[in-house]
């Protein structure tokens, strides 16, 4: 039996952790994809307090550092449901189950995708959308980077980096970081494509080209990688039981990180609101872990 179980090991469930031992709380922490979340990905964090400049992996590690130090207990596996038995709530996952006092949903999101034809088929063969993991592979080729936040942004610079070309697609207007817009307006090897819409996957069994719908005009682009950045989406499905979810998947919650069930919390990326950033997903889990605290001591 756990004081709290926290489902996602990203910047909210790690400062979840972290205020939650703190406070003398017993913590599991279950996370079925890599300990810091999306940010551990991220080549430059640039825009958290206290530091100039910290890539995403060395931020990831120094959160899952400090928790460990503090006592908190890892696993790392899929959780596929909560069940609410007042007050004990049970944590399903593919290989066990686990009981504690109060949950946290820090399940962060996936990349969201583009929903065209074979564009599962080729993930792995041209199609990406990470671009730390696989920029390297595209070395001196052609590529397009998909989507106009600051994550595309990002994709945008490490790419020119190292690719020959490389084609920035986005629907109507650049949402990202301005630093960064004007970083990539001063590479000769960065096109911008305004207003387009990839209509199509060319190629085999590996992409070849994209084609694009530009103003009513379709275009065809020979290329050998494109990097999707199109945003993310909840991970919620197996928590429903337990939270409200929106039309979108994301919970319901508001900025008191609380669910309908009493006992359970939403903080992070998982959890709807406006602006979607490591120092709003540390603000969940600060405020998710002490709502747990103050919940378990009124038992």
């Amino acid at each position: 039996m756990y004081d709290i179980i926290i489902i996602g090991a990203g910047p909210a469930g790690l400062t979840a952790a972290i205020y939650a031992l703190r406070a003398g709380k017993s913590c599991l922490v279950i996370e079925k994809g890599a300990f810091g979340g999306q940010i551990s990905l991220s080549p430059k964090l640039e825009n958290y307090p206290g530091f100039t400049e910290i890539s995403g992996a060395e931020f990831s590690d120094r959160l899952v550092e400090q928790a460990m130090a503090l006592g908190a207990e890892f696993e790392l596996d899929e959780v596929t449901a909560i069940e609410d038995k007042g007050e004990v709530k049970t944590v399903t996952t593919l290989s066990d189950s686990f009981e504690a006092k109060a949950v946290i949903v820090a399940a962060g999101a996936k990349h969201r995708r583009l929903g065209i034809e074979r564009e599962e088929e080729l993930t792995g063969m041209g199609v990406s959308y990470c671009a730390v993991c696989d920029g390297a592979f595209f070395k001196g080729l052609t590529v397009a980077v998909v989507g106009g936040g600051s994550s595309a942004l990002q994709d945008a610079v490490l790419l020119s980096d190292i690719c020959e070309k490389v084609y920035l697609i986005y629907r109507s207007t650049i949402r990202g970081e301005k630093k960064l817009v004007e970083a990539l307006e001063k590479r000769a090897n960065v096109e911008f494509v305004s207003g387009g819409v990839v209509t199509a996957l060319k190629g085999g069994d590996e992409l070849t080209g994209i084609s694009v719908r530009t103003e009513g005009e379709e275009r065809e682009i020979p290329l050998q990688g494109l990097f999707v950045a199109v945003g993310y989406a909840p991970d919620n499905e197996p928590f429903k039981q337990v939270l409200e979810l929106d039309k979108w998947g994301y919970a319901a919650s508001g900025e008191d990180c609380l669910s309908p069930t009493a006992g359970v919390f939403a903080a992070g990326d998982c959890r709807a609101k406006r602006i979607r950033q490591v120092t709003t997903a540390v603000g969940d889990g600060a405020v998710a872990a002490l709502a747990a605290c103050e919940y378990i001591d009124s038992l």
